[in-house]
């Protein structure tokens, strides 16, 4: 498993992305918010998300994982 990691402290403002959906190396799957500023956060390999780490809202630190990605299958 891959996981799409935090760059920078920052609430979780939006999820693009489900269990089980395909992604692309590349495609954003979430979006940070740190002082008014929106942070992409992309998927580091194409394949499918196993597991949603986070909640909408939630604080996230610097490194904290995002998503997990299996990337055996692609996308």
């Amino acid at each position: 498993m891959i996981e799409a990691r935090a760059d920078i402290v920052a609430s979780v403002w939006k999820l693009l992305v489900r269990e089980g959906d395909p992604v692309g190396a590349g495609d954003q799957i979430a979006v940070l918010e740190s002082m008014k500023m929106e942070i992409p956060v992309v998927a580091p390999v194409g394949g499918h998300v196993t597991r949603v780490c986070v909640d909408e809202g939630q604080i996230v630190q610097e490194g904290d994982a995002i998503v997990e990605i299996d990337s055996s299958a692609g996308a």
